[in-house]
This record gives structure tokens, C-alpha cells and sequence, in this order.
């Protein structure tokens, strides 16, 4: 599963940068950085910055509420839960991605900001997400709590895992913003392919792995 996670992580860097450089500074995917732009843009009365910060953030928690119901409806109907997940964040890729081909970029911010609150809800257990895929801090955290851990006798390595994460959205991030430069809005699509691929993948192999689990 924890190369399942860098990939995701990669895919979250990659939508958040594009998402930044559209909206000039705010984030798809890393709500921390937008309610701290709309507190200052709060305190200092610059309403329209306050305003797209809470925008976004609206929208995204959407989609994080979108990513848990569909868990719990596949949960309740035996259906495959974790390329379920994944098919929303696809689709709403593709069709961000056919907005921004049509020059329609809120819509496609939009779309990608409930692809991102969704996303967070595929290592969802028992109603709390395990692991955190579109922001870093947590991961950041427990890396450092396991490398202070190396000084007392814990695992060696066990910090690599949460460092994997970090990296990966850094390598997701960067590349999201050469694509962008290349393509603009529309390297979206570099994003919705490889994700709708994901997402067959991971119902070929993890849903039915868990399935043959359950059964025997």
C-alpha cells in the first residue's frame, strides 16, 4: 500500500500546483496554506482573497464529504470501495480536464478541488482517513517523531515511509509546474489519464485481493 500512497501523493502534488498557479497563490489540495490566506485577508480586510480562500476551502470539504460517502454506500452495498474512490477522483479529473480544454477554469478548479477532498477518503477506515495524501504536515511530523525514536532503540527505518509521502508530492508538485508551463491548464489531462488507468488497476488487483480476503 505505501507505494500506492507515494503515487497518489504525486497525483495530489501535481493537481495542487496546478491549482495554485491558476488561482495565483491558493491551493487544491493544502487547506492548511488557504484558511492561513484568508485569516490574514480576513484581519487586514482584503475581502476578495478572504473570500476565494473560503471559496475553496468550502468546495474541497465537499469533497472530502463526497470521498466519505462513497465509501460508506460501498461499504453498505459490497461494492469495491477503493477503486470506487478512485473512479470519482477520475471522473471529476476528466471533467475538469474538458473544462479546462473549453477555457472554463473555474469549473475546472472546481472539479479539481472535490477530486482532491475525494481522494482523501481512499485509505479511510473506520470512518478516520489512516493516511493523509493532498497535505504533508502530519507526514512531516511522524518523520520526525521517528527519527527521534532511532536515538532510543525504535525501527532505523521507519521514517522512510513518511518521507516517501513528502517526496512524492514534491516530485508531483514539480512536474505539475513544468507542465503548466508547458500546456497550461490543460496538462490537467496528464493527471485524469494516468488516474482513470489508476483506478482500473487498483480494482484489478487491491479490491480484488481484499474481496478474496473477506471470503475466505
Amino acid at each position: 500500500m505505501l507505494t500506492l500512497a507515494v503515487v497518489l501523493s504525486v497525483l495530489a502534488g501535481y493537481v495542487d500546483a496546478l491549482g495554485f498557479i491558476t488561482l495565483g497563490g491558493f491551493f487544491v489540495a493544502f487547506m492548511s496554506g488557504n484558511l492561513t490566506r484568508f485569516s490574514v485577508g480576513f484581519a487586514e480586510g482584503t475581502w476578495a482573497h478572504a473570500l476565494t480562500a473560503a471559496a475553496v476551502i468550502g468546495v474541497f470539504v465537499l469533497g472530502t464529504v463526497l470521498g466519505a460517502t462513497i465509501v460508506h454506500l460501498a461499504d453498505r452495498r459490497n461494492l469495491p470501495v477503493k477503486s470506487t474512490v478512485l473512479a470519482a477522483v477520475s471522473g471529476l479529473l476528466l471533467a475538469g480536464s474538458v473544462a479546462a480544454s473549453l477555457d472554463a477554469s473555474t469549473v475546472a478548479v472546481g472539479a479539481m478541488l472535490l477530486a482532491m477532498g475525494a481522494e482523501n477518503s481512499f485509505f479511510q477506515r473506520d470512518g478516520e482517513v489512516s493516511v493523509g495524501l493532498t497535505y504533508m504536515t502530519g507526514a512531516l511530523v511522524k518523520m520526525g517523531h521517528r527519527l527521534a525514536a532511532v536515538m532510543f532503540g525504535g525501527s532505523r527505518w521507519a521514517w522512510l515511509r513518511h518521507f516517501a509521502l513528502w517526496v512524492g508530492l514534491v516530485v508531483g508538485a514539480v512536474t505539475g509546474t513544468l507542465a503548466h508551463r508547458w500546456v497550461g491548464l490543460d496538462a490537467l489531462w496528464f493527471a485524469a489519464v494516468p488516474a482513470t488507468a489508476l483506478t482500473v488497476l487498483v480494482h484489478r488487483t487491491v479490491d480484488r485481493a481484499t474481496r478474496r480476503r473477506r471470503s475466505s
